[in-house]
């Protein structure tokens, strides 16, 4: 599945996703949000805000809303992304 299709995520972040390397749906899911994230804000050169990015790819993987996401599984993804 194209990114453009995926649940969460507009035009701005493909496009920074696909500027550090994330074209697809497969290399999202292998990499995982935590690590998309990582590289995101490492070429941004800034924290990113969680849920615009980190949580919206978490969402965009299981084809739902980011705000449907619990506390506890924000807190697994800030933890997993090295944030606290």
């Amino acid at each position: 599945m194209t990114l453009e299709r995926q649940t969460n995520l507009g035009s701005t972040i493909v496009r920074k996703l696909s500027e550090v390397g994330v074209e697809d749906h497969s290399t999202l899911k292998r990499l995982g949000p935590p690590e998309v994230y990582r590289r995101l804000a490492g070429a941004s050169n800034h924290r990113l805000p969680l849920c615009h990015y980190l949580c919206s790819l978490a969402g965009a993987l299981r084809d739902g809303d980011w705000r449907s996401l619990d506390d506890d599984e924000k807190a697994r993804l800030r933890l997993a992304a090295g944030l606290r």
